[in-house]
């Protein structure tokens, strides 16, 4: 099978993590529970910020976005790979896979980009609490966001425009749960390299990591060990999130693509299914803003920085 546009009346199989009926069975029964589970939890989050005044902050709002986020991040792969575990039919159109990898990788860019944003939130109201306010207004905040989106969708256009110049050989069976940027680089019989090396130099996982480090070194130069703690306690559902999205992520991306195997399948479910998952429960219990709708994370993080 041709790329380009000869690719474009052709079909890939997604024939997703196993072709045993059984097992099938039991993976469906396994991811609908999950997918139920993410989707009502970041729906939670959601209309608990928005109904409360008291989470009306620039560290919310990007909460907000980011649940909202893992909500177009499930409903464009577990829904499709749903249907594929109850049905015989498992083709997905050459154009239907690019559609669902242009909003894969687009959205899992968001997140890290979201995440780096609220690294950056945290950063300010450590170190710079007196001018939090000031710093961190509503139209900087929307700013910001706006900048979000526009990176990730370009992100994800460069991405799809270059997989649409990879040829394909003669295999259309894809192993795995959706159409994912190694999965296709590894059935293609063309030069992948340019694709590999955009994958690794443009993403902004690198954003992500930056920004929380600048947090740990900032809460690791407060002079009191009770501010310290504070600040970590505080911090703890972000980076708590940050770390299991940075460390699945990581595994699948920062790796050869020739040493890519099945075995990352797990690393890849991780991120796109489990995340998504764990984050609402990550912040709601760990965080008492949410539980309560009291002490905002500015007020917070300024008493943590007092010691």
């Amino acid at each position: 099978m041709d790329g380009g546009k000869q690719s474009g009346d052709s079909e890939f199989l997604l024939m997703g993590l196993s072709e045993i009926p059984v097992q099938q069975w039991i993976l469906f029964w396994t991811f609908l529970p999950m997918y139920l589970v993410t989707v009502v939890g970041n729906v939670l989050i959601i209309l608990a910020i928005g109904s409360d005044s008291h989470l009306h902050t620039p560290m919310y709002f990007f909460l907000a976005n980011l649940s909202l986020t893992d909500l177009f991040f499930v409903t464009n792969t577990i829904p499709k790979m749903l249907v594929n575990l109850q049905s015989q039919n498992k083709a997905i159109s050459y154009t239907g896979c690019l559609t669902q990898l242009f909003f894969l990788v687009s959205l899992v860019a968001l997140d890290n980009l979201i995440l780096a944003v609220m690294a950056q939130d945290c950063y300010v109201a450590i170190c710079h609490p007196l001018h939090y306010v000031t710093a961190m207004n509503s139209k900087l905040c929307i700013l910001l966001l706006t900048l979000c989106w526009a990176l990730s969708i370009l992100y994800g256009l460069i991405h799809t425009l270059l997989m649409t110049r990879v040829t394909f050989h003669g295999s259309r069976k894809i192993h795995y749960i959706f159409c994912e940027v190694y999965v296709l680089l590894r059935l293609a019989c063309s030069n992948t390299q340019i694709n590999h090396t955009m994958l690794i130099t443009l993403t902004p996982l690198g954003f992500m990591i930056m920004s929380n480090v600048r947090i740990v070194r900032a809460i690791l130069r407060i002079p009191s060990v009770t501010g310290k703690y504070k600040a970590f306690s505080t911090r703890a559902s972000h980076l708590a999130v940050v770390s299991l999205f940075c460390g699945t992520l990581g595994m699948v991306y920062l790796q050869p693509l020739l040493t890519y195997t099945m075995k990352d399948a797990v690393a890849t479910v991780m991120y796109a299914v489990v995340t998504p998952m764990m984050n609402p429960f990550i912040y709601s219990l760990r965080n008492k803003d949410i539980l309560s709708g009291k002490n905002p994370p500015r007020e917070s993080l300024q008493r943590s920085t007092r010691g």
